[in-house]
């Protein structure tokens, strides 16, 4: 369960992408794929970025700020995005009022320096909205 797009040389197309994730998984892709784009200057782009365990992804990028990767997975997809030194203070204070996952999330992330990096299983629409409260921390939306 949740296996990855993992063959490089096989470039995935987006409806690659929603045939891996499934029907809700797609349909919350979807949302958070308008988020970005009603909210930032976006570039999205397939791409192979960080070796054989993460496989293809999307990463959606606003200038030359990397706002989160999408990885497809069988039957999901995670979100990974970093979360800086700048952002941690804001984030705390508003840690209470995200869902219990989230904390959870925030609470296992990967360390780096005073940050880290987070691994967001989408499986709830619910979680939809922390995701993108997180994203806004690294990157105030421009409309």
């Amino acid at each position: 369960m949740y296996e990855r797009m993992l063959i490089k040389e096989v470039q995935p197309s987006m409806e690659d992408i929603f045939s891996t994730i499934g029907k809700e998984g797609e349909k919350h892709w979807k949302i958070l794929d308008e988020f970005f784009r009603s909210s930032y200057d976006i570039e999205a782009e397939i791409r192979f970025p960080f070796g054989n365990s993460y496989g293809w992804g999307v990463r959606y990028r606003h200038r030359s700020k990397t706002l989160c990767y999408m990885f497809p997975e069988n039957g999901a997809f995670t979100v990974f995005f970093q979360i800086g030194k700048q952002e941690v203070a804001r984030v705390l204070e508003k840690l209470a009022d995200f869902l219990p996952r989230t904390v959870e999330i925030w609470e296992k992330r990967y360390p780096c320096g005073e940050g880290g990096w987070l691994y967001y299983r989408v499986l709830k629409p619910e979680e939809i909205n922390d995701i993108k409260e997180l994203i806004k921390f690294k990157k105030k939306p421009v409309r």
